[in-house]
């Protein structure tokens, strides 16, 4: 009998230990527990960026999915997402809702670089993650000064570079014009073509921004007409975007158009312009085109389509942002998964800096998303494609962000 009470206690002793170690695998911080991983999220649902909304609409279309399927590891994803409107004092205390009183583990998604600007700081200040950015700002990919702030859309000032590295070889010395909104999100793009251009900088003849509050840029755009560039260029969000391409229509007007790709939806950008004053404008890309016919038999756009058809049944599916959504999402995933029972959010930012060659099923091949603990910017790669009879039509090979040397 001695032996046997010796040897139950051995094996209670022994399943304490190792049930403890289990235990002590799980590791959480505010925000996450056994049940849920709670994600925050700002987006502009209403303002002069409410296209943009379908963003977060797409993102909650994915977690739901995940939701149905189990959660990430048997923890269920408890979506918040907030409207900001656009506005930076709004982003401001939407933000510190959702860190405060909702207590989020990241803050995921969040669009615009004048919101992001707004709340980076109070993030990091706090050590929430603000992961996966809606905006290509150069700025998010600095882990030095900014280590739990990291961006996700290609880089405006690369996409600028490679904007002016197509011109300088398909129009030399064309005379140049932008228009770009006067914000860090168009000052970024301009000073990526200007650098893209180097000491043909100055074929620019004339830059002119404009206020988001604007209503209407058609008065930017007669004035730019009157300069008679060759080329033009928008680095506008897709309300002016579609704006600029009717009014250079409704002129008569015949300069070669290059549009930013955050403004290059054919659903939200060019139907609203007419696609007769779409034809033929350029821009470049780095996910699928759901207007496109090429990727009627592909496998990622079949999920995507799968997905709208039961969670977002009343969406467009051409729209452009849901696409971007949809990837970011998954990248979301991905990395929620890679953390396993360590929902801390420094291991968060860990498995965020150490993505490898990932491929997601909305990006076009051949176009990865890798990070490193010095290089947080996900996507480097883009696609030139130009607009031709009612869709997008890619050409060249895709175009890494170090084209400049």
């Amino acid at each position: 009998m001695t032996v046997a009470a010796s040897g139950f206690a051995v094996a209670a002793f022994t399943l304490a230990v190792c049930g403890g170690a289990a235990l002590a695998q799980k590791k959480y911080d505010p925000g996450a527990s056994d049940a849920e991983i709670k994600i925050g999220n700002i987006v502009p649902y209403s303002g002069p960026a409410s296209a943009y909304g379908v963003v977060g609409k797409a993102m909650g279309a994915v977690f739901s999915r995940v939701n149905d399927a189990g959660g990430i590891n048997g923890r269920k994803i408890n979506f918040i997402s907030y409207d900001d409107a656009y506005s930076p004092p709004k982003a401001v205390e939407q933000t510190r809702k959702l860190v405060e009183s909702d207590e989020v583990l990241v803050m995921f998604g969040v669009l615009g670089t004048p919101s992001n600007s707004a709340i980076q700081k109070y993030l990091n200040a706090k050590k929430v993650p603000q992961l996966f950015l809606a905006t290509g700002a150069t700025k998010w990919n600095d882990p030095k000064r900014f280590p739990w702030t990291m961006g996700w859309l290609p880089s405006y000032q690369s996409e600028g570079k490679i904007y002016a590295k197509y011109l300088m070889k398909d129009h030399p010395g064309k005379k140049i014009g932008i228009l770009y909104q006067n914000d860090d999100f168009g000052k970024d793009y301009l000073k990526g073509i200007k650098d893209g251009l180097g000491d043909k900088a100055s074929s620019v003849i004339i830059e002119e921004s404009y206020e988001l509050s604007e209503p209407t840029i058609d008065s930017h755009i007669v004035k730019m007409k009157a300069a008679n560039p060759d080329v033009m260029v928008y680095f506008t969000t897709p309300k002016f975007g579609a704006q600029a391409l009717k009014k250079v229509g409704e002129l008569g007007w015949k300069p070669v158009q290059i549009i930013a790709n955050v403004s290059a939806s054919t659903a939200s950008v060019m139907k609203p312009a007419g696609f007769e004053n779409a034809q033929g404008v350029i821009s470049a890309s780095y996910a699928k085109d759901a207007s496109d016919p090429q990727w009627k038999d592909d496998a990622g756009m079949n999920d995507f389509d799968t997905l709208l058809a039961k969670y977002l049944p009343d969406a467009n599916r051409i729209d452009n942002s849901l696409m971007t959504g949809y990837n970011m999402a998954l990248t979301m995933v991905h990395v929620l998964k890679a953390c396993g029972d360590d929902l801390t959010r420094a291991n968060v930012m860990k498995q965020a800096a150490n993505i490898k060659d990932l491929e997601i099923p909305g990006l076009l091949p051949g176009i990865r998303i890798s990070t490193g603990p010095e290089d947080f910017a996900p996507i480097s790669q883009l696609q030139m494609m130009r607009f031709d009879n009612g869709r997008w039509q890619r050409f060249g090979d895709v175009i890494s962000d170090e084209i400049d040397g």
